[in-house]
């Protein structure tokens, strides 16, 4: 089973603020979509209270937190992002999907296997939340879109999948 992260991620690294997404690029949330659906999510409580606290539709949703455990609104409730990944082997999984947010990136980078990043070509000066540095060392970039401009928002973005080396 690979281990997937998947992101937008500033210049700086910026992903997050007041608990919120720092931009709302149309294409960006597509990718999101088609690249998730059909397979888990992982996310910590954090990130799914920002999501409205439902579960993501189309997809097997786990929230690490030690707030609650089991099954509840077709949501699961795990202790730790490691028995989250233990569900979805259990599950018979080909590739999960951690989406947030910055403690589970961070706690997870080292066991990540693959890396969906959207690149947004901007400084967020205020953020509070960030992504880990991407180690070329660590990491090899095996697909690279062109760089897109988001029309609502005039960001330039583009995306890329990293493998581990």
């Amino acid at each position: 089973m690979k281990t997937a992260m998947i992101a937008a991620v500033a210049d700086n690294m910026a992903i997050g603020r007041d608990n919120a997404m720092l931009w709302h690029i149309s294409e960006d949330l597509k990718f999101f979509r088609r690249v998730t659906s059909g397979h888990t999510v992982i996310m910590g409580y954090n990130t799914f209270e920002s999501i409205g606290s439902r579960p993501l539709p189309k997809r097997r949703n786990i929230v690490v937190t030690r707030r609650f455990s089991g099954l509840r609104d077709g949501v699961e409730y795990v202790g730790t992002p490691v028995a989250a990944i233990a569900a979805a082997r259990e599950g018979g999984e080909e590739e999960v999907f951690i989406m947030g947010g910055g403690m589970m990136y961070k706690s997870c980078m080292s066991i990540a296997d693959r890396l969906y990043i959207t690149h947004v070509k901007a400084r967020i000066e205020d953020a509070d939340t960030f992504f880990p540095e991407i180690d070329p060392s660590e990491w090899k970039m095996t697909e690279c879109s062109p760089e897109q401009t988001d029309p609502e928002t005039g960001y330039h973005y583009y995306f890329a999948t990293y493998e581990r080396k």
